[in-house]
């Protein structure tokens, strides 16, 4: 992997494409694995496909479309559990961005 540039990351889809996908495919793995697959699918189909990584800061963050519970119609499914499996499912975004990068906290330095 090269090593990561905030300011490549402007144009992410030409220089970062496939760390990208890989992140967003690392977070469905984990997500799926631990909630409600079908809650997990709708959000990845109907909301997260139009999402946005962003760099800035010194952190990465995920920019949702407008008004992201709502384009949920796949599935029905309990308003307070689809917002807490969202926010849960952004977060894992942005930590397996950190991660795919190279920028996560936690980890040590590779000798």
């Amino acid at each position: 992997m090269a090593e990561f540039d905030p300011e490549k990351f402007e144009d992410k889809y030409a220089n970062y494409f496939t760390e990208l996908q890989r992140a967003y495919k690392n977070a469905f793995e984990t997500m799926n694995d631990r909630f409600d697959s079908e809650l997990v699918h709708a959000i990845d189909q109907q909301v997260l496909n139009e999402s946005e990584p962003f760099y800035e800061d010194g952190d990465f963050r995920v920019e949702l479309p407008e008004n992201p519970t709502d384009r949920v119609t796949a599935i029905v499914v309990d308003e307070g559990k689809l917002e807490t499996t969202l926010e849960r499912y952004v977060e894992e975004i942005e930590a397996e961005l950190r991660s795919v990068f190279g920028l996560d906290e936690r980890d040590e330095p590779k000798a």
